[in-house]
């Protein structure tokens, strides 16, 4: 198994050793990694320079993160692609043969497994019951992590890679896309670790966020009345939910 792994950056020195790290320490799969650069001024470039081993950076890459991983795609070249970005990291050194030994058991097209998040150096659980899957319940709302996810390249290709006209909804949009044609593996395993800090798009653009995942879903949603209401009633209450605690959160600081 050969997988190009895609890591964009930008002033990422405070993280990027790690990520790095975890990807050396990967046993028995053979990879390479594509480092798509923003224009970084804090020496992650001439950081990755120096780096021994397989790897390839595309600089200057400018136009969001979403023109930033397509880039990275585009010049992969292994069998199986996944991103993993500057502030992440695989959870242990046997993700990739892991991943190649579902691969091979399968013949899936594109899996995904599931993450703990790095709050502060702690490792912390998915705070919510992960649903089984299936595409009706990924319209619901996304719960494919985007750094536990892996996909056949040429299946990446054709389906025509993540959306530059999105700035935060673009791995969901894809999902949805790519789950509109494709069944995925959906594994139970934690395979990679989200660092959650306030310097995230995520969550720095937590309402915004929200609003366009749900523009996204409306697009998969079907065509139904009940369904359509369904969604509609769903958006108004976790709307309310997610204000009360962006009320909350700006009355502790």
């Amino acid at each position: 198994m050969f997988v190009s792994i895609v890591t964009c950056t930008w002033n990422s020195m405070a993280t990027i050793v790690q990520t790095i790290a975890s990807v050396d320490q990967q046993i028995g799969a053979d990879y390479e990694q594509i480092f798509v650069d923003g224009g970084s001024t804090d020496g992650t470039l001439e950081y990755l320079e120096s780096l021994p081993g397989r790897r390839r950076i595309l600089r200057n890459v400018s136009g969001g993160i979403a023109r930033a991983m397509n880039a990275g795609a585009l010049e992969a070249k292994g069998e199986y692609l996944c991103h993993l970005h500057s502030d992440d990291y695989f959870l242990h050194s046997h993700v990739l043969s892991r991943v190649a030994q579902h691969f091979e058991r399968s013949k899936a097209d594109w899996l995904f497994g599931r993450i703990l998040s790095d709050v502060d150096g702690a490792l912390i659980p998915e705070q919510y019951r992960v649903p089984e899957y299936s595409f009706k319940r990924l319209v619901q709302g996304n719960f494919v992590p985007h750094p536990a996810t892996f996909i056949r390249t040429r299946v990446f290709n054709e389906i025509g890679g993540f959306r530059e006209d999105l700035r935060l909804a673009m791995d969901y949009e894809f999902f949805l896309r790519l789950a509109s044609k494709y069944e995925p593996l959906a594994l139970k395993e934690a395979l990679a670790v989200f660092r959650r800090h306030e310097g995230s798009a995520t969550q720095k653009n937590r309402l915004a966020s929200f609003e366009e995942d749900h523009r996204v879903r409306m697009q998969y949603a079907g065509e139904s009345l009940s369904e359509r209401l369904m969604h509609a009633a769903r958006y108004q209450v976790r709307k309310r939910r997610l204000l009360a605690q962006l009320a909350q959160l700006a009355q502790e600081t």
